[in-house]
C-alpha cells in the first residue's frame, strides 16, 4: 500500500516519485510513492491539489496502492505533490467534529454506527448502547464548545499499521482520516438537528 503522509505529519506538500501513469475514464491514473493526499474513505472526502503541473481531480484506494486521478499525464520520476490546503482544512474540521460528537453520544450510552463528514451533508448516527439518554442540540453545542475552549491537543498512536486519533484526555478511536492539530481550529460546531428514528439517532452539524 502506498505509504500515506499524512498518518504521521500535516505537510501538504511532498517531494515524490511518480510511479506510473496511465490513461483512464476521467483522465490519468497515477501512482505516487508516497502520498500526502487523503484518498475518499471513512465519511470523508479525497483531497484535491496538484502532481507537477497536472491538477488532482479526486484520490481513492485499491486494493495495493492510493490512486490519483489527474488532469493531464505526468512524467514518472521525482516531482512535487500539493494538496489544495482550502480543501483539505475544510475537510479536516468536519471529520475533527464528528469523532467530537461521537463521544458524546458514547457518553450518552449510543454507541456510534455511521459518520459521513461531507461538506453541507454531516452526520453522525448511533445505535442504543445499555440506558441510552436523551441527546439535546444545546447539550452538545454546549460540551463541543468547552472542549474547543480548552484547546484540547490531538494525539495519534500507531499500532502496527492501526492509526488510532484522541484529543486531550478524549477516547482515541481508530481512524484514517485527517484531523486538526488541536481543537481551536474548529472554532464552533452547531448542530443542525438530533433525530431518532427506527432506532438510530442522526445527529446533523456544520462547522463555522
Amino acid at each position: 500500500m502506498t505509504p500515506r503522509l499524512f498518518f504521521t505529519e500535516d505537510g501538504l506538500t511532498a517531494q515524490v516519485d511518480v510511479l506510473s501513469c496511465a490513461p483512464c475514464d476521467d483522465g490519468f491514473a497515477v501512482v505516487l510513492s508516497r502520498t500526502p493526499f487523503h484518498p475518499q474513505g471513512g465519511g470523508q472526502p479525497s483531497d484535491t491539489g496538484w502532481i507537477g503541473d497536472s491538477e488532482v481531480i479526486k484520490v481513492f484506494h485499491d486494493v495495493e496502492h492510493v490512486v490519483h486521478v489527474v488532469n493531464a499525464a505526468v512524467q514518472t520520476g521525482q516531482t512535487q505533490a500539493r494538496v489544495d490546503a482550502t480543501r483539505r482544512l475544510l475537510n479536516t474540521r468536519l471529520h475533527s467534529a464528528g469523532h467530537l460528537i461521537g463521544v458524546c453520544g458514547e457518553r450518552a450510552g449510543w454507541i456510534p454506527s455511521k459518520a459521513h463528514h461531507w461538506p453541507g451533508e454531516c452526520r453522525v448516527s448511533f445505535v442504543p448502547g445499555n440506558a441510552p439518554q436523551p441527546l439535546q442540540a444545546q447539550q452538545v453545542e454546549e460540551q463541543l464548545q468547552r472542549w474547543i475552549d480548552a484547546d484540547l491537543p490531538r494525539l495519534t498512536r500507531m499500532e502496527g499499521d492501526q492509526r488510532f486519533i484522541g484529543f486531550g484526555e478524549l477516547p482515541a478511536h481508530p481512524c484514517a482520516g485527517t484531523h486538526v492539530s488541536s481543537l481551536k481550529q474548529l472554532k464552533s460546531v452547531p448542530i443542525l438537528s438530533i433525530k431518532e428514528k427506527k432506532g438510530v439517532l442522526t445527529v446533523r452539524y456544520d462547522v463555522q
